[in-house]
């Protein structure tokens, strides 16, 4: 099973120490936990851009299914962005900043709250949501996943997921030239904020364990969103691509420094175990809930 993901995700040869040090042991640890719930047992994961969040999910996706026969979904806060014509009407009526995907705010709120809402249920059937990075626009319903329900466990994952609203003061200062320059009145980061404190907090409440990827700080981003895009270009096929270029990519990842700075030094706290990840996205230490008791 090990060497097939190693394989699928392109990954090397150091992710099967990770999975047999870390992820295994953290799958057995959540299985003992699912065991003990009557219902869909959720499970959020944070990080940011390039940490390994989705690889993770995917991992414990795929190794309890088939070491252990759960039904596991993986949900990616990616996969609910909005259309680019609805952000741009977005950039028209509040912030151009808007237009692009990233921050709270551009996703389908509704849609993660149906589908969540639908996992927890009788449905016979539930069609995941995809979103097409390469063009930039959600997939066609016609060719999301279907997958049929009950369910015994939910992985979510995203960079923000679990991030929690800033106050006004942490508002006033620009974290980076983008917010100096293009939301001098802080209309932007003000409507993110509000965002995250009345669409996306109550979703948070849904999950019932939480884990943490946690960079050694912003600084490390650039260079895994890189390796990211790389990622991207190499998987796209035939159809236009939008992959983006060195200095897009550092205009791009301004939008996220201030809430993944916010979650760097916030979050931590509020998981139920945190893996800290060196420079080279190493895992060098795990923190569970008992240490912050």
């Amino acid at each position: 099973m090990l060497e097939e993901f190693i394989t699928k995700h392109r990954l090397d040869d150091r992710f099967t120490t990770i999975a047999n040090q870390w992820y295994i042991p953290l799958a057995e640890q959540l299985l003992v936990h699912q065991s003990s719930a009557n219902k869909p047992f959720y499970v959020g994961i944070n990080g940011c851009q390039g940490s390994g969040k989705s690889t993770l999910a995917d991992f414990l996706s795929e190794y309890l299914h088939q070491q252990h026969q759960l039904r596991v979904v993986v949900l990616s806060l990616d996969d609910f962005y909005l259309s680019r014509q609805q952000r741009a009407q977005l950039g028209m009526n509040i912030h151009p900043l808007l237009q692009t995907r990233g921050v709270p705010g551009t996703h389908d709120v509704q849609l993660i709250k149906s589908v969540l809402e639908q996992l927890h249920g009788s449905h016979s059937e539930i069609a995941i949501p995809r979103f097409n990075k390469a063009n930039d626009n959600p997939l066609s319903s016609a060719y999301w996943p279907v997958v049929k329900t009950p369910v015994d466990m939910v992985i979510f994952e995203g960079w923000s997921w679990g991030v929690m609203a800033q106050s006004a003061d942490q508002l006033n200062q620009a974290v980076n030239s983008l917010e100096a320059e293009q939301d001098q009145r802080k209309i932007w980061r003000q409507y993110v904020n509000q965002q995250l404190m009345v669409h996306y907090q109550p979703l948070y409440e849904q999950m019932d364990y939480w884990l943490m990827l946690q960079a050694p700080s912003f600084d490390h981003v650039f260079q895994w969103r890189l390796e990211q895009e790389k990622k991207l270009a190499l998987s796209a096929t035939g159809e236009k691509r939008h992959i983006m270029s060195t200095q897009q990519i550092c205009d791009f990842i301004q939008h996220f420094q201030r809430l993944t700075q916010h979650a760097l030094n916030t979050l931590p706290a509020r998981c139920d175990q945190v893996f800290k990840l060196d420079k080279d996205r190493n895992i060098v230490s795990v923190t569970t809930r008992d240490a912050y008791a």
